[in-house]
């Protein structure tokens, strides 16, 4: 075994890329030294400190946690070269010209240390062509990494590598691109704009295409292009947009200035529209106007016929949509190929243009099917990929429409689909690997060892791989859980729920999970199969499933639900093997009450957990208050425990949920020896292995501890401040009622300071409360309105 470990990275260039690539290093907990010219007046390093500056202010954010901005070194190229021989990977993010590029090499390369990869994040320049003037052993570890905006949250990262580049080079960076900075990493050919790019600016082009060509304005094609077809949601050109025209302006002028040769070179000449809003300087979201522009509250789109913006809003049309809800992808496909609504032929003729393209093309973009369509997936934010799409949809029914569109001069080349389309194949995707035309053989994922930390890697539709929703061994499963095991000694629980909501069936579900771990297992984890893909960790409580208990039954009906509640998360608590919670995504009210009372947690860094029963006008009833106050009382040893509870309390009062998991272990949610992973595919290897750890290393439930708490004297301290509020019109009547509640609770109730009290007596006080608030008219109509609408209503 051979270990690479990145002890520190530089990135030149402070721009927008540049300054946020370094900023998700140190989210990764890897030191890092950012690099521009040095400023002409002020502070030599006033331009990267500005740069950094700005990163506090960016949304979405690239840091986890705004403090650690101050962790990001600032360095300029005319005092600091001789930092980068201490780097172990230099990332060059300067502006995408190659003479600029060039001159930027000739000043570092000379500090580069003997071992140091050397890599740019060019976004379509040949890699080739930069590392000219380079000597043998440069050439050897320079490569492309491609990252994609925002580089914290877009998955896909592009290596490309020269003729030239040494392979253990790119096994290196793949290992630490996919689990440090938590990538999916496809490795590109060395082509114009190489895959996502190359593929996508296509797909954005035939759309501006086949759109004036059906008459169809901006936003409805981005209603028919976005969620509707499991896309962004902001569709085709609000994405352009938020990219900045001027960028896509540049991109496609890389298709045209590279590729004269290519059979769909028409389609890159740049749609006169897009031309217009540039020379205008109306370049998206970061002018105030693009193809849209907010008025106030509206929205308006561009109208090209006026040259002027008007209302949007427009959509798609009712038989539209109620396709586009098929969920057959053959019978689907079948009525976008017939249909007759112009709307319906704008989209056939996307998917066509799309097809044709990624048929023509594999062979010179990508190594398999495979890595284009996670490109798409990953970089532009598709659900399914189009190789996919095409397979599921009747591999060769669609090659025979579009074969005859191309026939007819429908299609946006002449160029034929290539014979391997026609060999007898179903599609590109199957149990051997995915298809490669330069291979002419299918090619298996990549084995790097790196890969076995990813229990069930992204999943390709076509290869017919079990998937963590049946995969395994099932001891227990209904419509709430699944209890199931890998033929090893670690118990996983899965919910089934929608959100994975937490109701009577996930209740028992836990109790029946603890009492077989506990019989024949090292540990449990608590995991669901759609954690990599965006699904929620809890949601919380089960609201819907209550409402006919509530409706029969009143209050009473429900207290008991509480109860088992609070004694199952007691139960995961006291477990007498450790549990442990692997999160991603939404952790909420119960879900992040639930992960509280865990031995450990093991958080994707794109995890939102908090406290939010206020905003349905409740108070936290599931153990979460009662943690709160055990925190606060350990973290005082002894000393004013107020000002420990503070925080946790205003967190509860205010919903305050966190926007990362570095800011969830500042909020006081996680621990400190609590488990960060980057990469949401390795976070049940992980979980697992800290289970198995903490069992092998002895592991003893803790003791149930005895709880100092401030009482009325700490109460009334933090009711001033609440009467504060409510009086100046802060808080409403029903807000100051749920603090007041909220403090009563975790201050222990209406004892003297200072008093010991035990887990029990705070869980009362939490069901109490929560009873008496359900009863309460406001509560109710905060919970109807969210379950009707989906947002808090405030009252």
């Amino acid at each position: 075994m051979s270990n690479f470990i990145v002890k520190k990275v530089a990135v030149l260039g402070a721009g927008v890329m540049g300054a946020q690539i370094a900023a998700h290093c140190i989210n990764a907990r890897v030191p890092v030294v950012l690099f521009d010219l040095p400023a002409k007046e002020g502070p030599k390093n006033g331009i990267v400190q500005r740069a950094i500056d700005n990163l506090k202010k960016l949304s979405p954010a690239p840091l986890g946690n705004k403090d650690d901005a101050a962790l990001i070194q600032v360095a300029n190229y005319e005092d600091d070269l001789a930092q980068l021989a201490g780097c172990d990977l230099i990332i060059e993010a300067i502006a995408e010209r190659m003479d600029w590029k060039h001159d930027l090499y000739k000043k570092v390369a000379p500090h580069i240390g003997p071992d140091t990869i050397f890599a740019s994040n060019t976004s379509g320049l040949s890699i080739t062509a930069l590392s000219d003037g380079f000597d043998a052993a440069l050439k050897a570890r320079f490569c492309g990494v491609h990252f994609f905006n925002p580089p914290r949250y877009m998955h896909l990262v592009e290596l490309i590598p020269t003729a030239t580049t040494a392979p253990e080079i790119l096994d290196k960076l793949e290992v630490f691109l996919t689990t440090t900075l938590g990538k999916g990493v496809v490795r590109a050919f060395d082509t114009p704009n190489f895959v996502a790019n190359r593929v996508g600016i296509f797909g954005i082009l035939a759309t501006v295409i086949e759109a004036d060509k059906y008459g169809l304005s901006v936003d409805v094609v981005d209603d028919l292009t976005g969620a509707k077809l499991g896309r962004a949601k902001s569709g085709t050109f609000r994405t352009a947009d938020v990219v900045g025209l001027d960028t896509m302006g540049h991109v496609i002028r890389t298709m045209q200035d590279n590729l004269k040769d290519d059979p769909f070179f028409a389609t890159y000449a740049t749609p006169p529209l897009l031309a217009k809003l540039i020379e205008q300087g109306a370049l998206g979201q970061k002018t105030g106007a693009g193809f849209y522009k907010k008025v106030g509250k509206d929205i308006l789109r561009i109208d090209p016929a006026k040259g002027d913006y008007v209302a949007g809003g427009g959509k798609a049309d009712d038989i539209i949509a109620r396709i586009l809800k098929e969920k057959d992808p053959v019978k689907r496909m079948k009525a976008l190929h017939d249909s007759t609504n112009p709307q319906g032929q704008f989209l056939w003729a996307i998917f066509r243009d799309m097809f044709h393209y990624i048929a023509v093309h594999l062979e010179t973009v990508a190594d398999n099917a495979r890595d284009l369509d996670f490109a798409m997936r990953w970089g532009f934010g598709w659900s399914v990929g189009p190789f996919e799409t095409w397979q599921a949809s009747g591999w060769q029914q669609i090659a025979q429409w579009v074969k005859e569109d191309i026939e007819a001069g429908r299609a946006l080349s002449s160029a034929a689909l290539p014979a391997w389309v026609f060999d007898g194949r179903e599609g590109v995707h199957g149990a051997r690997g995915s298809y490669s035309p330069s291979k002419k053989s299918e090619v298996a994922r990549s084995a790097l060892p790196i890969y076995q930390r990813q229990v069930f890697r992204a999943p390709l539709a076509g290869e017919g791989v079990a998937d963590g929703k049946v995969a395994g061994t099932t001891f227990f499963e209904d419509e709430s859980v699944r209890v199931w095991h890998q033929d090893d000694e670690v118990l996983i629980l899965s919910f089934k729920t929608k959100m994975h909501v937490i109701g009577q069936g996930v209740i028992d579900g836990m109790n029946r999970a603890i009492t077989e771990a506990e019989a024949n297992f090292k540990g449990l984890v608590i995991w669901h199969p759609d954690a990599a893909e965006g699904g929620a960790f809890s949601a919380g409580a089960d609201l819907q499933s209550m409402l006919p208990l509530f409706m029969s039954g009143g209050v009473k009906a429900i207290e008991p639900v509480v109860h088992q509640l609070q004694q199952a998360h007691q139960r995961l608590k006291y477990a007498g093997v450790p549990v442990v919670a692997a999160v991603a995504g939404l952790a909420l009210g119960g879900g992040c009450e639930l992960l509280l009372h865990t031995a450990k947690r093991v958080v994707s860094i794109e995890s939102y957990i908090g406290l939010v029963e206020v905003g349905v006008g409740l108070i936290p009833a599931g153990g979460g208050l009662k943690e709160a106050a055990v925190r606060a009382a350990r973290e005082a040893k002894g000393n004013d425990i107020l000002p420990f509870l503070k925080d946790y309390m205003l967190a509860a009062a205010t919903a305050n949920v966190s926007k990362s998991a570095l800011e969830a272990r500042k909020l006081g949610y996680l621990r400190e020896d609590d488990v960060i992973v980057f990469n949401p595919y390795e976070l049940l290897h992980v979980a697992k292995v800290e289970a198995r750890a903490l069992f092998d290393a002895g592991y003893r439930a803790p003791l149930p501890p005895q709880i100092p708490v401030i009482g009325r004297n700490g109460l009334a301290t933090i009711l001033a401040q609440l009467v504060n509020m409510r009086d100046g019109g802060f808080i409403s009547a029903h807000d100051f009622k749920l603090g007041r509640m909220i403090a009563e609770t975790v201050a222990g109730g209406e004892v003297e300071e200072g008093s010991i009290v035990n887990e029990q007596w705070l869980l009362d006080i939490e069901r109490k409360f929560f009873m008496e608030l359900l009863n309460h008219p406001k509560t109710q109509e905060r919970i109807m309105g969210m379950m009707q609408t989906g947002k808090p209503v405030r009252n």
